[in-house]
């Protein structure tokens, strides 16, 4: 009843040179970054924040999609406007988190798996009836001695594949986030090893549930080294040679995109990660773009402050990133400009929750 549909909204959300705003912090995350500026986690904050980037001038030039929460797929502009109707009128698509977090699996050292199945066609059906037309679930592994684990390498791609079919059902254009965490002392090998290992489980399994491909999204790690490693940093040209590898390796032509989470990078990291991605010569038959948060957001947040007098400054940097990263889905980004310094600052935050 969908395909249509779900090809048709997957590919328009590859759009080249277009890329997502990942605004899908739970009510605990959200309450972090607002706590970081000193505001309360009340809904009048978090709804002004959400306001503050979706009313940024210009700023749907550069989108395609944006994340929602929950809460937020409800709420409205202070002139009371829905925002799944301004991004719609804008040219976005509306999405939306559907996982629930994650629960440790019982035998592994410390390792997850993501919950939120139960009842999730339900929630689906609902969504799309708000305005939703993709969903995110993001699974989450990690690097170590004997990390990712098969059995957690298997349940999460299992239960990507199961989340997606369901959300195809629905009418949703499933976004898979297997994530690789930054976390641990490994060099940038090892995340290349653990990063196709996953991928290649992830869509074996997607295929084994029929799921469609070309109605569907990857959301993956850059591949780097870990963040204890001796060798922690690694030039763009490097990452992106690596992780396009993988990708090359482990992901259908059929998938119409790849999106990149920032996985901790400081903006201006995340940026130029994707723009040698992009600037590499190989064949890449998939759209590559972003579906940041933190990296989009960040400077955009300390300009902000919670303070009306400071919208139209913190619109300014966040135009400046989502620029930014458009043009590095190109391949075609120079620089801001700016000297921002706050674009160059580390997001990570050993064991990120969302």
């Amino acid at each position: 009843m969908h395909l249509h549909e779900l090809v048709k909204t997957a590919k328009y959300i590859a759009t080249p040179g277009k890329g997502i705003l990942a605004s899908d912090e739970s009510t605990g995350t959200i309450g972090k970054r607002l706590s970081s500026i000193n505001l309360e986690n009340v809904e009048p904050n978090r709804q002004a924040l959400r306001e503050l980037l979706f009313t940024a001038p210009g700023v749907f030039d550069y989108l395609s999609g944006v994340i929602l929460f929950e809460e937020t797929l409800y709420q409205k502009t202070s002139g009371g406007t829905p925002f799944v109707d301004l991004l719609v009128a804008g040219g976005v698509v509306p999405g939306i988190k559907v996982d629930k977090g994650t629960v440790e699996i019982a035998g592994t050292n410390g390792e997850t798996v993501t919950q939120g199945l139960d009842s999730l066609g339900a929630r689906c059906a609902k969504y799309y009836d708000a305005g939703a037309r993709f969903a995110k679930w993001r699974a989450v592994l990690k690097v170590g001695p004997t990390e990712p684990s098969e059995l957690a390498v298997r349940q999460n791609a299992d239960g990507l594949a199961r989340y997606a079919l369901i959300c195809q059902e629905n009418g949703l254009v499933p976004i898979v986030e297997p994530e690789i965490l930054t976390d641990g002392d490994h060099d940038i090998n090892g995340c290349a090893a653990a990063t196709e290992r996953v991928l290649a489980a992830v869509f074996k399994s997607l295929n084994d549930h029929k799921v469609l491909l070309e109605g569907t999204l990857l959301k993956c790690n850059m591949v780097t080294p870990g963040s204890d490693s001796p060798k922690a940093r690694a030039r763009p040209e490097v990452i992106a040679e690596y992780t396009v590898a993988a990708l090359r390796r482990t992901v259908p032509p059929a998938v119409p995109g790849v999106v990149f989470l920032s996985g901790g990078q400081s903006e201006e990291e995340a940026t130029k990660n994707l723009d040698a991605m992009n600037k590499l010569e190989v064949l890449k038959p998939w759209t590559l773009s972003f579906s940041f948060g933190r990296a989009l957001q960040q400077s955009s947040l300390k300009k902000w402050l919670g303070k009306k007098e400071n919208v139209a400054a913190a619109q300014a940097a966040f135009l400046v990133r989502c620029k930014a990263n458009s043009e590095a889905s190109l391949g075609k980004y120079a620089g801001t400009g700016d000297g921002d310094a706050a674009a160059s600052e580390s997001l990570y935050v050993k064991g990120y929750k969302y």
